[in-house]
């Protein structure tokens, strides 16, 4: 815990020390795919340390739709690397479990196998929240299913997060949604219609409730910056940035194959794409770090705010201890950083429960 905090005089020289970055949606990094049945509890580990080196100390991998058994399995794996390794069971703050309870229509489905859509299942998510230990505390679903309204208020019952996403939900439904206890969109703007009626959508639907905290990814390629400012601005605090990286985030460029997506080309400047299509994203191939990058390259946000975006408000959200920030009482939790080229922040080093876990040398 942080004991104590001196202030030092003004120096340009020193570093500057922030809390460390909170991931919400992470699918894999550096080759680790957290959707890749079996996932190895090494590979948790692997991806874990590997997040450090970008500032991330509280992250939560994403699993999305499977078979019900493969998602069984992925999720047990992660618990156990949690128990399994301190390093993991520090830095890992639960699961995110995107789906399978979604949309099925074309565009809101995004990339998850039609065949495996499916609507709540209270009993399946139990056989799963069991396997994970209790540790899935994200779930994303489309409100549209029938019977959802009982089931968000069951999963709020047990501590869950609901994240609206991958959903084509109109205005009542999302309302009834909220009321129930959902709290979160998930990546909103992505995972929908090309082409949406000017209004009433889902998308201005979910900005208009006030109670939901709203999910974005801010890597430049997602969301336009209009769309981002736009965002930022309806939600204020309750905006919160997410990498929904895949597991070619960290990776040298060149053309990989994708269980999901195929046959992908991944360039010099980060951006993932189908290698047939080259104008169609494949995901995404950058950290939370370069989000916060981008919103101060573009002028959206100040320093101190963008990453408030990518650590405070995710920690408030999930009420993580991490959420108090810089303070006395807190868990030492933080990032060094300096401003290298372009007036880029860059990690000099992590910490994580007040020990240094990673230094650039």
């Amino acid at each position: 815990m942080i004991s104590l905090i001196k202030p030092l005089p003004a120096d340009d020289a020193l570093p500057v020390i922030a809390p460390g970055l909170v991931d919400l949606q992470v699918n894999g990094y550096a080759g680790v795919d957290f959707n890749h049945c079996p996932i190895e509890e090494e590979s948790v580990l692997a991806a874990t340390r590997r997040l450090w080196r970008e500032g991330v100390t509280a992250f939560l991998p994403t699993v999305i739709t499977h078979r019900d058994e493969d998602i069984e399995q992925m999720v047990r794996a992660i618990a156990n690397a949690r128990r399994r390794f301190a390093d993991v069971g520090h830095s890992v703050a639960g699961i995110h479990l995107e789906g399978p309870f979604i949309s099925p229509e074309e565009g809101p489905r995004g990339a998850h196998d039609r065949a495996l859509v499916r609507a709540p299942d209270w009993d399946m998510f139990q056989r799963w929240q069991q396997a994970a230990r209790g540790d899935i505390r994200v779930l994303t679903l489309a409100p549209e299913w029938p019977g959802s309204e009982a089931f968000i208020r069951r999963c709020v019952r047990q501590g869950v997060t609901v994240s609206l996403g991958h959903t084509c939900a109109d205005g009542h439904c999302i309302a009834e949604a909220v009321a129930a206890g959902a709290s979160m969109s998930t990546h909103l703007g992505n995972g929908a219609h090309l082409l949406l009626p000017r209004h009433p959508n889902y998308i201005w639907e979910q900005l208009a409730q006030d109670d939901l905290w709203c999910a974005m990814i801010g890597d430049g390629e997602h969301l336009p910056m209009s769309v981002l400012k736009v965002f930022m601005r309806v939600k204020q605090q309750r905006g919160f940035l997410v990498s929904d990286a895949t597991s070619l985030a960290g990776m040298p460029p060149g053309r990989y194959q994708l269980h999901i997506g195929g046959d992908v080309v991944l360039t010099a400047q980060g951006r993932l794409s189908l290698a047939d299509n080259p104008g169609l994203l494949a995901g995404s191939a950058r950290g939370l770090l370069h989000g916060v990058n981008t919103l101060i390259k573009e002028g959206l946000a100040s320093r101190s705010v963008a990453w408030d975006m990518a650590s405070i408000r995710p920690s408030s959200l999930l009420g993580l201890p991490t959420q108090k920030g810089l303070a006395v009482g807190a868990p030492l939790s933080a990032t060094l950083l300096h401003e290298g080229a372009e007036g880029r922040l860059q990690v000099l080093a992590t910490y994580v429960k007040g020990t240094c876990v990673w230094r650039y040398e």
